[in-house]
C-alpha cells in the first residue's frame, strides 16, 4: 500500500442508534496502523440495525506514520476505552469489538470493565515474525518496515487509510499491549464471539489459541471465515460478521435484561 495525501484524517464515527435496539451500543475499534474506514461497513450495518455504535480514531492513526511513531500503546487504549465508557453512559448495554490490534483494545477494556460481551474479529495477541522480540533493540538501528502485504488481500477495494511504512517503534508499543492483553485474559468473563480468516497472513492462529485457553468454551464460539483474508471486515465473509455479530448483540442484550429482571 503507498501513502496518500488526505486532504484531512478519516473521520471516527457515531451514531445514537434508534428503535428496539437503540438501548444496545456497541463500541467497534480499527486496527494498527489502519482506521475507522476498515470497519466503517460493519458500522454502518449495525447503525441501519438501529444500535448505537461508535468507533474512535486511534491516535497516531489516520494521519502520517510519523505521527505513529510518537504515541504508546496506552494512548490508543485510553481513546478506546473512552468511546466505550461514553457510549455505555448513553445505554442500556454496551459491547465492546474489534479488528486485529482492535481486537486486542477490546479484550483488554472487557478485562477491566464489566462489558455483557465482544465480538472479535482476527484479534491480534502475537507476531508470525520472529524478529520482533529484539524489536526494542531493532527499533533504535531501524526506524520503519514496510507492512505485511497479503497474498490474497480484500477483493473490496476501500481506501483504510493506512500507511506505506510502519515505525518500529510503534510496533515495539503493539508488542507491549499484546503482553499486557494476555496478562489480562484470566480477568475476561464475558462471552466472545471471535470470527477467525483460514488465511490469515498478518495474525498467526497462536492469538485465537492464547484467547481459547483463558476464555472457556461455554463462553467462546469461534467462526472460520473460509474466503477472507486479514481485513475480513472487506472482505468476501463480511455478511457473516454483520449478521452473526448482530444476533450475538441482541441475544446477549436480551440474556442480560431477563436476568435483572429474574
Amino acid at each position: 500500500m503507498t501513502e496518500r495525501n488526505k486532504p484531512a484524517a478519516p473521520l471516527a464515527f457515531h451514531h445514537a442508534g434508534h428503535g428496539a435496539n437503540a438501548s444496545i451500543g456497541v463500541a467497534i475499534c480499527h486496527g494498527f496502523t489502519g482506521s475507522p474506514l476498515s470497519v466503517l461497513p460493519w458500522a454502518e450495518y449495525l447503525a441501519k440495525q438501529g444500535f448505537a455504535v461508535s468507533v474512535p480514531l486511534l491516535p497516531g492513526h489516520g494521519t502520517s506514520w510519523r505521527d505513529l511513531a510518537t504515541t504508546r500503546w496506552q494512548d490508543w487504549y485510553r481513546t478506546f476505552e473512552q468511546s466505550y465508557l461514553d457510549l455505555a453512559a448513553t445505554t442500556e448495554t454496551c459491547f465492546v469489538a474489534g479488528l486485529s490490534m482492535g481486537g486486542a483494545l477490546a479484550l483488554r477494556v472487557a478485562s477491566r470493565h464489566e462489558v455483557p460481551g465482544l465480538v472479535l474479529v482476527n484479534p491480534g495477541l502475537s507476531f508470525y515474525d520472529r524478529r520482533v522480540r529484539y524489536v526494542g533493540a531493532l527499533k533504535y538501528v531501524m526506524p520503519t518496515t514496510t507492512p505485511i502485504v497479503e497474498d490474497r488481500p480484500a477483493p473490496i477495494t476501500v481506501e483504510e487509510g493506512d500507511y506505506s511504512k510502519t515505525p518500529l517503534k510503534a510496533v515495539h508499543e503493539l508488542k507491549k499491549l499484546f503482553r499486557a492483553t494476555t496478562r489480562g485474559l484470566p480477568h475476561v468473563e464475558a462471552p466472545a464471539l471471535v470470527f477467525k480468516s483460514s488465511v490469515d497472513d498478518v495474525v498467526p492462529p497462536s492469538s485465537v489459541a492464547t484467547i481459547s485457553k483463558y476464555i472457556d468454551s461455554s463462553r467462546l464460539k469461534v467462526v472460520t471465515l473460509p474466503h477472507s483474508g486479514h481485513v475480513a471486515t472487506l472482505d468476501v465473509d463480511a455478511p457473516t460478521i454483520f449478521e452473526e455479530s448482530a444476533g450475538f448483540f441482541r441475544q446477549r442484550a436480551g440474556d442480560r435484561v431477563a436476568s435483572e429482571s429474574s
